[in-house]
């Protein structure tokens, strides 16, 4: 038999491709072995990963955006008991109003001072201290909620660092609170 031409040659490499592509579409898929739903081949569970390919499972862990709205929240009514806010002005002014309406105007000034002007620093006080309490107890939770849940999961750093915030603000507004409202801090000048 001699020499094969190149057209033989030709016809003798694509048949043998051919039968290459015959036993490939014969041959089983690695995938198509059986083994357990919620195993891999490495007897490792996968089941919270893809269950079927190209089907995604959504994650069941929660997420933490919770926590760090709660953190959010904590950090803001830290600056809101710093500040006085909306409510303690309103608050404040309505005290002014009442203590103008009840004082008379036989009264002596320092009970006319206290009537129109004390009682109403106190109110805002008062407002700033729940405001500084809300703050620190919504700090505290935030950074001790991680405690109480699944084991394991990491807190995100930037959850931490304003959660801290919210508590180190909360704990500074209720001391000046305290402080405005026992007249340590800025007390009523005397009439005397």
């Amino acid at each position: 038999m001699g020499t094969k031409t190149v057209d033989e040659a030709g016809a003798e490499a694509a048949e043998a491709q051919r039968d290459e592509k015959a036993v490939d579409v014969t041959k089983t898929d690695a995938r198509d072995e059986v083994t357990p739903a919620s195993e891999d081949a490495d007897g490792v569970d996968d089941s919270s990963e893809d269950s079927e390919e190209g089907e995604v499972v959504e994650d069941s862990r929660p997420s933490g955006v919770g926590l760090g709205a709660g953190a959010v929240v904590s950090a803001a009514l830290g600056l809101v008991s710093l500040s006085g806010g909306w409510i303690g002005t309103v608050a404040s002014a309505r005290q002014t109003l009442v203590g103008q309406l009840e004082t008379s105007s036989t009264a002596s000034v320092a009970n006319q001072i206290q009537a129109v002007y004390g009682d109403a620093w106190q109110t805002t006080a008062l407002w700033a201290g729940l405001f500084a309490l809300a703050a620190l107890v919504t700090g505290v939770v935030v950074l001790a909620r991680p405690a109480f849940g699944t084991p394991g999961r990491v807190q995100a750093p930037w959850i931490k660092s304003v959660a801290w915030a919210g508590v180190t603000l909360g704990v500074i507004g209720l001391l000046l609170a305290v402080l405005k409202y026992t007249d340590a801090l800025l007390g009523l000048p005397s009439a005397g």
